[in-house]
């Protein structure tokens, strides 16, 4: 039995290797493709032009990239702080608190970015499904199908609750609406469209399947609990 079992773990092990490497692989990639456009906004930062350097898409991307040590720095800390208390798994919890927030704020950051004519141009509402998809291009969808893409992964992962796809769905729906809603309110020349709800919550659900190896483990192990200190012998 122990003999099977030994032959069963390398393969459980590879396949969770496999996603991780094409991930870093994908990444590489893509970082690759945009190392010009990514160090434009650089010597802006370094002079402390901020309106410049958060105020772009290469500018707010490159600080997302530039702040990832400090991210894994308070994944590091969060983790040595639950083990300390004997609470587990304190990596995959902290590392889901720490993925949501900086693979999810800076996408948000981006869709709040106000137009040329913020303030100025009525606020715009599209309610017809799948009428703007077609406006979008490629480009418009991959971008909405990412702003909650790292909540969809990394929920599931940290909470119970949300361990599901309906509830996902639900999730990045109820986040996009109000995002579309503020972007009405705030008259950020942004349309406020359905589709970009539907996208974006598309989004959040292939995300949260592609990590549900994780959060199905994770919904069967005791979550945010510490560990019972044993009794004493007699």
């Amino acid at each position: 039995m122990n003999h099977n079992a030994s032959l069963s773990a390398p393969p459980r092990r590879t396949r969770g290797i496999v996603p991780v490497g094409l991930a870093v692989l994908g990444l590489a990639s893509a970082l690759f493709v945009m190392r010009r456009s990514l160090m434009m906004p650089a010597p802006m930062c370094m002079a402390g032009r901020w309106d410049r350097c958060f105020g772009t898409f290469n500018g707010v991307v490159l600080m997302t990239l530039v702040t990832l040590p400090l991210a894994a720095l308070v994944a590091w800390a969060l983790a040595r702080r639950r083990r300390a208390a004997g609470v587990t798994p304190a990596w995959r919890m902290s590392l889901a608190e720490v993925g949501m927030v900086h693979g999810t704020v800076p996408f948000l950051w981006l869709t709040m970015m106000p137009g040329a004519g913020a303030g100025i141009v009525p606020a715009r509402v599209s309610l017809v499904p799948l009428r703007d998809l077609v406006t979008m291009g490629p480009l418009g969808i991959v971008g909405n199908l990412l702003v909650f893409a790292s909540l969809g992964f990394f929920a599931p992962i940290r909470f119970a609750a949300l361990a599901s796809v309906p509830r996902i769905l639900a999730l990045g729906a109820g986040c996009s609406a109000l995002v579309e809603t503020a972007q009405y309110v705030l008259s950020l020349d942004r349309v406020s469209s359905v589709d970009d709800v539907l996208v974006n919550a598309a989004g959040a659900v292939l995300a949260a399947l592609a990590s549900r190896h994780w959060w199905r483990t994770a919904a069967q192990a005791p979550s945010d609990r510490p560990r019972p200190a044993p009794a004493p012998a007699a």
